[in-house]
Formats: C-alpha cells, sequence, structure tokens
C-alpha cells in the first residue's frame, strides 16, 4: 500500500512518529507522500524524507495560506523545489470554505503552481473545498498538459469522470469508509480503478473504525478495504493496482509491490 497523502510532520505525532512508522510496516503500507503545504511544512517534509525512508516529499502553497503575500510564497517555493527533491507540487487548489476574501488571489496562486509543476515534470496535488468549478475550469484550461490527483476527493461522480478525462487521478479517503458517505462511495464504484488511489490525508479524517480519532498512514488499510468492497474484487487486487497507480503517477520506486 501506499499512503499518497500524508501531514505524518504535524504536532500530533511529534511524540510517537517512529511507532506510527512501525505500524505502517506491520501493515504493508510501504511508502508514504508526505505532503507539505506552506514555507515551515516543505521543509519538514523534506528533512523527514532525509531521514527516513519510507517517505517522499512534497511541496506547495495551500489555497489557506493564501493572503497579501502570496507572490512571495509562491517565489519562495520555486526557490525551494529548485533546491530540493520533490516528487509533486502541491498540496495547492482553491477552499472556499473558511474564507474568501483572497479569493482571486487563491485562483492566481493555484494557476501559477499548475504552470510550475508543468514546467518541472511533475504531477499537482489538488485541494478543493466548496471551489468545485472554480478548480475543474483552472484545471481543464491546461489542455492536458496538468497531470495529477484531485485529494480526498469531495465532488461529485459526473466531475470526477470529467477529471479523469483530463489524465488525473481520484483519490479517496477516509470518508469513503463513513457509513453515511453515499457520494464517495459512488465516485468509488464509478470510477474505473486505474484511475483510483488510496490516502490517510492524516492527522485528519480518521476512517471507520477509528473515526474521530487522530489519524495515521497505517489506517490507509481501511480505506483499501472498503475500496476493494464495493469494486468487489480482493483486497491484494486493489492494493496492487491502486499501488501502480501511485507509482506511475509520482514516479517512484517501491521494492515487490
Amino acid at each position: 500500500m501506499i499512503d499518497t497523502h500524508s501531514h505524518l510532520f504535524a504536532e500530533e505525532f511529534k511524540d510517537d512518529l517512529e511507532d506510527c512508522i512501525l505500524r505502517c510496516k506491520e501493515n504493508n503500507v510501504k511508502k508514504i507522500m508526505l505532503v507539505g503545504f506552506s514555507d515551515e511544512t516543505n521543509l519538514k517534509a523534506q528533512e523527514l524524507s532525509k531521514k527516513y525512508d519510507i517517505f517522499y516529499p512534497t511541496a506547495g502553497v495551500h489555497p489557506e495560506e493564501c493572503d497579501s503575500t502570496y507572490l512571495d510564497k509562491f517565489n519562495r517555493l520555486v526557490e525551494f523545489i529548485k533546491n530540493n527533491k520533490v516528487y509533486a507540487i502541491g498540496e495547492c487548489g482553491l477552499d472556499y470554505y473558511w474564507d474568501t476574501t483572497y479569493k482571486e488571489e487563491q485562483k492566481i496562486l493555484f494557476r501559477l503552481q499548475c504552470e510550475l509543476a508543468i514546467k518541472n515534470d511533475l504531477p499537482i496535488i489538488v485541494h478543493s473545498r466548496e471551489a468545485h468549478q472554480d478548480t475543474f475550469d483552472i484545471i481543464k484550461a491546461f489542455n492536458g498538459k496538468l497531470k495529477g490527483v484531485m485529494h480526498c476527493y469531495g465532488g461529485s461522480l459526473e466531475l470526477a469522470k470529467e477529471y479523469v478525462k483530463l489524465g488525473f487521478y481520484i483519490s479517496l479517503g477516509g470518508p469513503l469508509t463513513f457509513k453515511n458517505a453515499k457520494e464517495p462511495k459512488r465516485v468509488c464504484e464509478g470510477i474505473d480503478i486505474n484511475h483510483l488511489l488510496v490516502e490517510t490525508d492524516c492527522p485528519y479524517l480518521a476512517p471507520t473504525p477509528n473515526r474521530g480519532k487522530r489519524n495515521e498512514s497505517s489506517y490507509v488499510k481501511y480505506v483499501l478495504e472498503e475500496m476493494a468492497k464495493i469494486k468487489n474484487i480482493t483486497v491484494d487486487e486493489c492494493d496492487k493496482i491502486t499501488t501502480n497507480n501511485a507509482i506511475n503517477l509520482f514516479k517512484i520506486y517501491v521494492e515487490n509491490n
């Protein structure tokens, strides 16, 4: 298994990170995409990836980081990826849930990171909350030149199909396991498994049976098990396909995948 979206550098793991990594290995989680979203977290992802070979770092500027200094933050990201190995640009995207003060700036910042991903031949990790149409319109405007993943996808099946047409993967996390999560299950059922990924987004959105608790990367197995159930295939088959999907997108190497 590959957890394609994790924030194991978060404060919530400061006391037991190595135990979390051990649980990953015990549960066949081979690799973890360690997703940065700010100056601080981009650096943390880089540092932890040098210390533990289970991690693959990314770097980006999250829409919630967007303020009047957004261009400075973007320029620092450009310099950061010049000097550090990353496997994707992001987490980035649009988020209108909490605050729309910098809505137009968010769009500019997202476009800039899309262009950066194309320039560096990297996939992009997209966050979209309460901004489904704007997110799609920006990605579509790149006419298939952009590759990436819709992280912890929360949109409709119909829109997910449009993203797949553009060459994007759809990543599903803990909400897939929630009893009342009709749309994620519908998305899972309706999208070809060759375009699906699994993730945790830890420490957030812990899957059933740990809903409401701190999430961690070893819990990605519960997402995989639910996906296999919905797809009516074995867990091993689901694991093999989604792992290969992640390897192909992020260009990583996993021994005996």
